[in-house]
């Protein structure tokens, strides 16, 4: 048994008719690859059932502390029902990606139910080619970015034949915690929970300048600087840009709809541009998406004058996994995350400035995060009370997305496993990642994911607010053709270059099969 810290508890706030905070993977399989030729869900429940121990998150329900006085607790359920949680569907023909994408957004808006373990699974068949797909989402509050991959390979093998996993003794789940004890513990924390907001907010003082909103206060940086000096650290802040967001037509309130996409790009090409630049994998994959929201921006007559802001969610969890698939830190339930913010550069025209001032960007986040707490999202969220941050939370966020939030989007890149995985015998073609939208980060966000060879893009938008998420898509593998274009440029020919990179068409590009 233990408690949900702030951060966990902080997502189940957010939660309302508008906003569901899980996130999700759908990974692409070719089901002919396993001995029996096809992948049927008695075969998922087994694998489930015979490696749950090794995905503690699929196993814990929520107990809630009454009237909402405290933070919920992690209960073990022993008798977790997969039957309620696996569920089958048949796409309606052709079966392309379309059709799997409308489904994943179907079930992508839905909220889980909170009086079950969080996560829920989809087996969809009736893919084009024979293929099929496992949709698997999990609430946020249980998982980050790593315990997330720790569950994808505790399912996944690395050849058809699936590996044994001994199952050890079970040993006694606790009980619940008593209504007295709950109660006695809300009492507790009310009592601290003064001391602990003076103490969140002194350290989140000292890292003022990179938090959303407030950073673009006037003076935050000397505030931060100042905290940073009451609290004996003399060390000079590192310059960062100004974190203003602009207005965009997918910021604003948000409805409950959604809308997914799927795309890729040859991890080679992104690679290539790194080398040829000097610079990180992660640089290019950044790069990409300030190029695709310029294009979708332009499309739109919407382009502001500013660069956009991403939140780029950082994780804290060492990734330590043993030869069973399991991890040191497997244990754990919930999120050992930080997030930086960075600009994108989608005011800049020129594709090799662009390319350069984002990774000027981004190097200068990752200096100024690097002398950071890293622990201020947590600590932002430590201040306000429980019952309070329950209801006020929703409130909050539409307001922010009213007024103007301190981002645009949430952008994530996740490096994941360079061979080949199965399930159940079935090869994995591609796994794309899904995040949140909220009122506050804004209707659209973007998750990449490295895979085989491939860098595997999900896309998820408000339709109310973004209604051609496709698009965003194609301008990301048009993107990735005009970096390509730059390797073969001059310098002053690509200076001369304003968005008219010839963009070949989408049948001749270099794509993975598509999902």
């Amino acid at each position: 048994m233990r408690q949900l810290t702030a951060l966990d508890a902080q997502f189940l706030s957010v939660e309302s008719a508008t906003t569901a905070a899980h996130v999700a993977g759908v990974a692409v399989l070719d089901p002919s690859t396993s001995p029996s030729g096809a992948l049927t869900r008695e075969a998922l429940l087994a694998l489930l059932r015979e490696r749950l121990h090794l995905a503690p998150p699929l196993r814990m329900l929520l107990a809630d502390v009454p009237f909402g006085l405290d933070r919920p607790y992690w209960l073990d359920d022993p008798d977790v029902d997969l039957d309620a949680h696996v569920h089958e569907a048949t796409l309606p023909a052709p079966g392309g990606e379309r059709e799997l994408a409308a489904y994943v957004a179907g079930v992508h808006a839905r909220r889980l139910d909170r009086g079950r373990p969080l996560w829920e699974a989809h087996l969809i068949h009736g893919l084009a080619g024979g293929r099929c797909a496992l949709y698997m989402k999990v609430h946020h509050c249980a998982i980050d970015g790593v315990s997330g991959s720790e569950i994808l390979t505790a399912l996944l093998d690395p050849s058809p034949r699936p590996r044994k996993v001994d199952v050890p003794p079970a040993p006694a789940p606790p009980g619940p915690p008593s209504l007295l004890t709950m109660l006695a513990g809300a009492v507790a924390r009310s009592i601290v929970q003064p001391v602990e907001t003076l103490c969140s907010l002194a350290r989140a003082a000292a890292d003022l300048d990179t938090i959303p909103v407030v950073a673009a206060l006037p003076d935050a940086r000397l505030v931060a600087q100042v905290a940073r000096a009451i609290a004996g650290d003399s060390r000079p802040l590192p310059e960062t840009p100004p974190l203003v967001a602009p207005r965009t037509p997918f910021n604003g309130p948000i409805s409950g709809m959604r809308e997914v996409a799927f795309g890729s790009v040859p991890l080679a090409e992104v690679r290539r541009v790194a080398r040829a630049f000097g610079m990180g994998p992660n640089d290019v994959v950044m790069t990409l998406c300030a190029s695709a929201l310029r294009r979708w921006l332009v499309a739109h007559d919407a382009l502001p004058d500013r660069p956009l802001m991403a939140a780029v969610p950082v994780a804290l969890r060492p990734r330590t996994p043993d030869a069973d698939g399991s991890s040191r830190d497997a244990g754990r339930v919930g999120n050992r995350i930080s997030a930086m913010v960075t600009p994108l550069a989608t005011d800049v025209a020129c594709p090799r400035e662009r390319l350069t001032a984002v990774r000027a960007a981004l190097a200068a986040a990752k200096r100024r995060f690097a002398v950071s707490h890293r622990t201020w999202l947590d600590d932002v969220c430590a201040m306000v009370p429980n019952a309070f941050a329950a209801l006020a939370t929703p409130v909050v966020f539409r307001l922010a997305g009213v007024a103007g939030a301190g981002v645009n989007l949430i952008v994530s890149n996740v490096p994941g496993p360079r061979l080949p995985l199965y399930l159940c015998g079935a090869r994995m073609l591609s796994y794309h990642p899904l995040s949140v939208v909220t009122d506050a980060t804004g209707g659209l966000s973007i998750t990449c994911a490295s895979y085989d060879g491939r860098l595997d893009i999900g896309v998820v938008a408000c339709p109310t607010r973004l209604p051609d998420v496709w698009s965003v898509v194609d301008h990301l593998r048009e993107a990735m053709d005009e970096l390509l274009a730059l390797l073969d440029d001059s310098p002053h020919d690509v200076a001369r270059q304003e968005d008219a990179v010839p963009v070949r068409p989408r049948e001749e590009r270099q794509e993975m099969v598509p999902a």
